[in-house]
């Protein structure tokens, strides 16, 4: 029987892909949960397994979905994972795709998920500013990203959003940023708005973080999916480039990041 992960104060967990597990205020939240093997879903192509397994989360409090259309951030084990989970979050189109059991939040609207804790939805744009909407005004697909404010700390859970005029209103509307979660990996699908980027490239995740200016950035969706182009390298060259390269939390993925001390220097713990 897998052990379920002891908890930490305040910590962050790439599993692989978009989905991290974060620890805060004696919370589990879980985002974006995928927990498939390798598969071919035909459109997208997972080249990589979680680097930790479902069960070991079983205890989740909360998972947040940024989207339900796209196996890369919803896969069939993130699916029933999210489902069984005591409070399932996502945007409102989602939610009615989840069914039963799935809080859609609009734009702006939060919700209290435990002693001081809340997740307020933010906008998302799944692709470029000027690319073609749907029916229902969404480029891609309708998607959201989160802010959780908890005493003491703000972090900032991007989704699949490829515009930084959405993360400059974030952090305008909503204050300082301790910590961010961007969603980057210059996701394309040749199919797709012409091929061009559908979340933030490795520079424009640099450019996010200079915006938010959060002092703690773990990049994420940006490995184990073949639709991704710029990868950890990438981010890593923007980052110092851009002279942040000490806001950049390079924990591998399965280790904890245990908050408290600068990036470099903080404690990572494998499965402990």
């Amino acid at each position: 029987m897998t052990e379920l992960l002891p908890r930490h104060g305040l910590g962050f967990l790439v599993v692989g892909g978009p989905t991290v597990v974060i620890d805060v205020a004696g919370l589990r939240l879980v985002l974006d949960p995928t927990f498939d093997p390798p598969t071919d879903y035909g459109a997208l192509r997972k080249t990589r397994g979680p680097a930790v397994e479902a069960q070991a989360l079983a205890d989740v409090d909360v998972v947040l979905v940024s989207h339900a259309d796209h196996a890369d951030n919803l896969d069939v084990s993130g699916r029933a994972f999210a489902l069984a989970a005591p409070r399932l979050l996502t945007n409102p189109g989602s939610a009615r795709q989840l069914g039963a059991g799935a809080e859609g939040l609009a734009p702006w609207q939060s919700a209290s998920v435990g002693d001081g804790v809340t997740v307020t939805a933010v906008p998302a744009q799944h692709g470029p500013a000027d690319g073609e909407t749907d029916a229902a005004g969404f480029v891609n697909c309708e998607v959201t990203g989160f802010v959780i404010q908890a005493p003491g700390t703000t972090i900032y859970c991007t989704g699949d959003n490829a515009s930084l005029e959405l993360i400059t209103r974030v952090k305008e509307r909503l204050g300082g940023i301790d910590h961010a979660v961007l969603n980057a990996g210059r996701a394309t699908v040749p199919a797709k708005l012409s091929g061009r980027p559908l979340s933030l490239t490795a520079e424009r995740a640099g450019a996010a973080a200079q915006v938010l200016g959060a002092p703690h950035v773990v990049v994420v969706h940006q490995t184990g999916w073949e639709h991704f182009a710029d990868g950890p390298g990438a981010t890593l060259r923007a980052f110092r480039d851009a002279g942040i390269l000490d806001r950049l939390d390079r924990t591998p993925e399965g280790e904890w990041s245990i908050c408290g001390a600068p990036p470099r220097l903080r404690n990572n713990h494998r499965g402990r």
